[in-house]
């Protein structure tokens, strides 16, 4: 696994702030690992295993907590009083009216939050309506290509590590797969296009023409470089 210090720095710069910690970025681009990673360092660092709780809402078993106060109430009860508990709530998007359960949880002075969500829920613009100037934002991207070389130690020539860079792919499991299926590489990467393009934007925009859609991104993949205005053509 490739260390996202740089992401991993501002974490712990960040740790027992009065802050509510929110990691959002494109999917795929590795925030779940990213909080795992940091998770681990607290324990390392000495932190107890019964003051770490963690939730992941893609996990089949997290389904349940549809209700937010549900959730509250099961965090609080894990939680040990009179010492410090940090919580890390992963794709919080996914439970009803995440923004209360959130913000009850922020007032309890022995949790340390930490949340994630994916730029299609967690916009910059949302999340100070929301979280009323109670967070700070850490917006992930995929790989550097410093990050990246990391990724192959064994290549020295830096001129042909950065084509392939560019040519490429920086989504974490994209490089994964170049190393050891690279045909593969292609698939993975429409999986994600078709996710956040034909998921994603539709749904938030509630767009009807998928099709219209369509034809405007890829006007756009093909005017990479150029100026675009959304009411003339390329300038």
């Amino acid at each position: 696994m490739i260390a996202r210090e740089i992401y991993l720095k501002k974490l712990r710069q960040l740790r027992d702030h009065n802050l509510i910690k929110v990691i959002t970025g494109v999917r795929r681009c590795g925030k779940s690992t990213l909080l795992s990673a940091f998770r681990d360092e607290l324990q390392e660092s000495g932190v107890s295993a019964s003051n770490i709780i963690f939730f992941d809402f893609e996990e089949r078993e997290n389904i349940k907590f549809s209700d937010w106060t549900l959730l509250y109430d099961e965090i609080l009860a894990k939680t040990t009083p009179g010492e410090k508990n940090y919580v890390f709530l992963d794709e919080i998007q996914l439970v009803g009216s995440f923004e209360k359960l959130v913000n009850s949880l922020f007032v309890r002075k022995n949790i340390d939050l930490y949340i994630t969500g994916s730029n299609a829920c967690l916009l910059s613009s949302e999340l100070a309506t929301l979280l009323t100037g109670r967070y700070i934002a850490i917006n992930l991207h995929p790989f550097s290509f410093a990050e990246y070389t990391l990724a192959f130690p064994g290549e020295t020539n830096t001129d042909r590590l950065f084509r392939q860079y560019m040519n490429s792919s920086a989504f974490p499991e994209a490089v994964n797969l170049s190393k050891n299926a690279p045909e593969l590489v292609n698939d993975y990467l429409q999986s994600i296009y078709d996710t956040v393009v034909g998921k994603d934007i539709v749904t938030r925009h509630k767009l009807r023409n998928f099709n219209n859609l369509q034809r405007i991104v890829e006007f756009l993949f093909d005017s990479i470089g150029s100026l675009v205005s959304p009411t003339n053509h390329v300038i």
